[in-house]
This record gives structure tokens, sequence and C-alpha cells, in this order.
């Protein structure tokens, strides 16, 4: 017999699909450059990628990304850009450059649908820069007297030049920021404070790995010449991947009166002649310090890399002398160097690992900034190990058949650490109004 209610129960059947139908997520929409790209861009990216700066290519329009949307979709892909190498949570850096998952996943999705550029209306304001600085317009830029000419081949020694800051008065500096003059011939530049005698203010840590008390001075004084025995206290850095330094509110880093700026210049011919003439720009605080920001630096320069050795670990370690917060750690290492790790071990004995760098890339080299600076409590210990691969499976290295040593080139090698910090302190900075801006 006929069942007479099959075309009722077909007919709500299908009015139960439909409405699930209606309910349902809707396929999200397609991205376009000018409403979903343009954000992730100008803010991951605009300030690398723009004229006159580190990027080989600007990232400012839809003109000037759309021919890379393929390569830029791989490069996000694969973690390559934007660059970063720490493998901590996200959050435990505050200068973490890594793109969300969701960010990625549009910039996937905009170019897999053709990399559409959607309706101008839709763009974001254009990002603002002030040409050549990220810190914005400095109150002070401090400038090499005379350039520097480097020639288009041949190896050129470290170069040190002195700039007189001419300050009055002590001066807070909310941030500093170090502007090459030829950013293509220049591959790093350090900036120390000096004093009337020359000599940094001692550090709040002892150098435990390597005994440097052991080692014979080293260094010799002279303009432009070989490295002074005392550089001074360094306050500054830019390297690929590196450049400026912002302090939080209440932070400042302090040059005092009649200091002069010691910079040490590594340059790098390439091909075309270039005059270099490098600046140093710092914006001052507007308002007195509540703590001090200073930085150090250790290392192990009797590292030594066996010929054709694949995997070679050194290590150094300090340990605090008063108790401080770390504002961030800077691992340095040549063509060689291809991994890093931080241990802090605490005067109860148990530790934690601060920093992980399992794919050190020397054409990236970065300060990683801590979120929430780190407690380290007086008699604490900070080890580093880098390793290193000084075999033919390194595709950088310059010669594997050799053993390698601590210097200054690219060819040779570094163990190196730089360090943020700040001193604990009962009470705040005694600070006049001559400090401020």
């Amino acid at each position: 017999m006929r069942n007479q209610f099959a075309p009722a129960a077909l007919v709500a059947a299908s009015a139960f699909v439909c409405a699930s139908l209606a309910i349902a997520d809707p396929a999200p929409a397609t991205p376009t450059y000018s409403k979903d790209v343009a954000p992730i861009l100008n803010k991951n990216c605009a300030g690398c990628h723009r004229p006159g700066d580190i990027g080989p290519m600007p990232l400012l329009t839809y003109d000037q990304v759309r021919p890379w949307a393929k390569s830029i979709r791989e490069k996000v892909v694969r973690g390559e850009m934007p660059p970063w190498h720490a493998t901590q949570a996200r959050g435990v850096f505050s200068n973490d450059r890594r793109l969300t998952d969701e960010e990625k996943d549009t910039l996937a999705r905009w170019v897999a649908a053709g990399a559409p550029q959607g309706d101008p209306k839709d763009l974001p304001p254009a990002p603002k820069f002030v040409e050549g600085w990220e810190i914005g317009k400095p109150d002070a830029i401090l400038t090499m007297a005379k350039p520097f000419h480097v020639p288009a081949a041949g190896t050129i020694a470290y170069q040190y030049v002195t700039i007189p800051t001419k300050f009055t008065e002590d001066k807070w500096i909310q941030a500093i920021e170090v502007r090459p003059g030829a950013r293509s011939v220049v591959h790093h530049v350090l900036v120390f404070e000096r004093d009337a005698d020359g000599k940094p203010a001692p550090p709040p840590f002892t150098q435990l790995v390597p005994d440097m008390k052991a080692l014979a001075p080293q260094g010799r004084g002279g303009e432009g010449g070989g490295a002074p025995q005392f550089p001074g206290t360094l306050i500054a850095t830019t390297a690929p991947g590196t450049n400026a330094m912002v302090f939080a509110p209440g932070d400042a880093l302090k040059i005092k009166a009649g200091a002069t700026l010691l910079l040490q210049l590594h340059y790098t011919a390439n091909g075309t002649p270039a005059d270099d003439e490098t600046s140093v720009g710092v914006i001052f605080a507007q308002e007195p310090p509540t703590r001090e920001i200073r930085t150090s630096a250790f290392m192990n320069p009797m590292l030594r890399l066996p010929a054709n050795a694949a995997d070679t670990a050194i290590d150094s370690a300090i340990r605090f002398d008063q108790d401080v917060h770390l504002t961030a750690i800077f691992p340095h290492t040549h063509l060689r160097g291809k991994s890093w790790e931080y241990r802090l071990i605490y005067p109860d004995g148990h530790q934690e690992a601060v920093v992980s760098v399992p794919h050190y890339d020397f054409n990236w080299q970065t300060y990683y900034v801590f979120a929430k600076p780190l407690a380290i409590p007086k008699g604490s210990r900070l080890e580093a190990t880098a390793h290193y691969d000084n075999s033919v499976n390194n595709k950088f290295n310059p010669d594997p058949n050799i053993e390698v040593h601590w210097g200054e080139q690219t060819w040779e090698e570094m163990q190196y650490t730089g360090i943020t910090f700040y001193v604990d302190q009962p009470a705040g900075l005694p600070v006049t109004s001559a400090s401020v801006r």
C-alpha cells in the first residue's frame, strides 16, 4: 500500500535541510588587498620594506605588492618572513614579529584568489614614517665628522670613530637609533658611551665561563684604527635585523654630560665604492625615569671550532652580583653559528630556559625583548650555549677545512651575548630637571 504520509515527510525533510543551510556559517569572503592585506603589511612589513630601508623592495601600495604576492605567501608559509627565530610562545617577547595564524591564512587565501585589489576606499591610512628613522624625528642627531670611504673590494678593518656629544648636562634617553649613511656597505655598528677616563661602569655580574680575568688585555687605541682597550659602555647597535631601541615609559638610558660616543663600524665591500657617514639619533625622556636601563655583554673569546666539525658547542656564563631585571638578550655569532640556548639557574638550584634559537640566522640578528622583564635574584647564573657548524654541510661556511677562532671578520667567529637590564633599587632614581627634555 502506498505511503500516504511520504509527500508530507519529504516536504518536512526538505524544509529542515533548507533551514539548516540558511543558518550554516557562510563561506568566508575573499580577502582583498585594500580591506584585508594592506593592514597586515602596514603593521608587520612596511617598517623595513620602504624606500631607503633594509627591505629589498617597498610594500606600501597595491602596485608594489602585487608582483610579489606569490613570493610573500611562500615566505610567510615557510616562516621566513617576517624574520623571527626564537621558539618561546607568542607573548613572551614584546617585539615578536611572527604573524598570527589568522593573518597567515588571510594572505594565503588572498593569493589563491588571484590577489584582488578590492575597493581602494577600504584602504587603511598609509603608515607614516620619518625618513630614515624608526623612532620618529630625533631630538638630537650625532654624526661622524667626515665620511668613511668604502672601496669596491677588499677587506676593511673595523673602524673606530669618536663623536663628541657636547651635552652640558646628563641626558636621559627614551629611544636611540643608529642610522648608517650607506646601508649597503655597513654590516653593523656598535655605539659606546665614553666618560673622561674611557672606562665603562662595572657591570652587576661576574663572568664565570670563561674566566675573563685570566685573559691578557687586547686591543690598540687610535682613531679609525684598532680597537681601544676600554671602548666604553655599549648603548646602541645596528645590524641586519635589529636597530632602534625604544624604552618603556619610566625607563631610560643615561648619557653623561660631556660624554663622547665611540662607534665601532664594520664595513663590507660589495663591488661598488661608497661613502658612509653614520649618525646616532636620540629622543630624550619627557619625564624623570624611575629605572635606569643599562647594557652590557658577555662572551667566549676562547672559542675553537675544529675543521670539518658539524656541531661544536661553545659555552659562556655569568653570575649576577645584584638583583636585576633582564629586559633583552641579543645573541651573536657569524656564518658558522647555527643555534643558541640560554638557561637561568636560580640560587635554589632550579633552572629554566629563557631563550631558545634553534635556527640562528646571521642575516637577521635580533634583540629579544621580554614583554615582562625577567626578575633575576642575586647569585643566579645565566648560561649561554652556541652551536656551530664548521662542516661542508653548512652552505654559508667560508672554508670548512680550517680551524676557526675568535675574530672580527665574518669568516672568523664570535660567541657574544648582549644584554639589557636594570638593577633593582629600593627607591626611585635621583633625577634632576636637567636630565629630561
